[in-house]
């Protein structure tokens, strides 16, 4: 299984370093050429490694760390999503309105059509990400939810091998409404730092 993540802010450096802890070799790309990336992926882990946006798009599973506003684009970037994961990280600050009333993960699987579509890793702050997630005894939880609930399983995997505790919340539009910001009003698990106990 192959991994990339698109977007190089925060959120995409965090989860960079979530996959260089545990050796874990990722892709990463932005709108920024690879030589400008080059430098800090170089600096988080030598598994981390800067790639054009289409070389990035050749990996299975993609992660989604953009502004919400800039999805469309990665989207019209590989003429079909049909066989990959797309892992959805972004939070809309959009009214409901302008996303047809649907939650955001829902209204942006629009644009990868094919693909397995996974809201997850949304609700952690970018330091809480960035940091290891085994904590207190336990693992950091992460919430995942999509609507092809089969597509949640390698999902889940990988965040168990970054060493998160995956909670599943099912479709998007039911248990994923709950991580979901709508416009200024948040869901009431984003931002909770939820631990889970080993058994």
């Amino acid at each position: 299984m192959s991994y990339a993540i698109v977007g190089f802010g925060k959120v995409g450096q965090a989860l960079a370093h979530a996959f260089a802890r545990k050796n874990i070799d990722v892709t990463v790309a932005s709108r920024r050429p690879p030589e400008a990336l080059a430098p800090q992926a170089r600096a988080i882990g030598p598994n981390v490694v800067a790639k054009p946006l289409r070389d990035a798009l050749a990996a299975d599973t993609i992660i989604l760390a953009v502004p919400f506003e800039e999805h469309r684009e990665v989207a019209k970037a590989l003429p079909s999503w049909q066989g990959k994961t797309v892992i959805d990280t972004m939070n809309a600050l959009l009214p409901p309105e302008e996303l047809d009333g649907l939650p955001s993960s829902a209204f942006a699987a629009k644009a990868f059509a094919g693909a397995s579509y996974v809201k997850g890793f949304n609700h952690l702050i970018a330091a809480k990400l960035a940091v290891d997630p085994i904590v207190e005894g336990g693992h950091r939880v992460v919430f995942l939810s999509a609507d092809d609930e089969d597509g949640i399983a390698p999902v889940a995997a990988l965040a168990k091998q970054l060493g998160f505790a995956p909670v599943k919340l099912g479709k998007l539009n039911e248990g994923g409404a709950l991580v979901h910001a709508r416009g200024r009003v948040w869901g009431p698990l984003i931002f909770q730092d939820l631990f889970k106990k080993e058994q």
